[in-house]
């Protein structure tokens, strides 16, 4: 018999709290890119590899005068990570 123990996958719980915690922090206060955060979040998240998951967490806490400058194309994101991400969101259809 299989041992549940090593066969683990995020509870549902869990997720979810995650989820909500993410969902709260993509809200910027700027509707483009609240609306932006939350179709990643929406759209790419469940799927994403938890390196790529981890490089989305890191680019909710970076300010949002510099988020709105790097998704409204007005300047590039010197962190080639971040800077792969934002191009990728900025991809997913509206």
């Amino acid at each position: 018999m299989p041992d549940p123990l090593l066969n683990s996958t995020p509870e549902p719980a869990a997720d979810a709290a995650t989820l909500q915690r993410l969902r709260w922090r993509c809200r910027r206060g700027m509707r483009e890119l609240d609306q932006l955060m939350l179709r990643y979040l929406d759209r790419r998240w469940p799927q994403a590899e938890a390196d790529e998951r981890a490089v989305f967490e890191r680019l909710l806490g970076c300010e949002d005068d510099r988020l709105w400058r790097w998704c409204m194309g007005y300047e590039r994101c010197d962190d080639a990570e971040l800077d792969a991400l934002i191009q990728r969101i900025l991809a997913l259809p509206a």
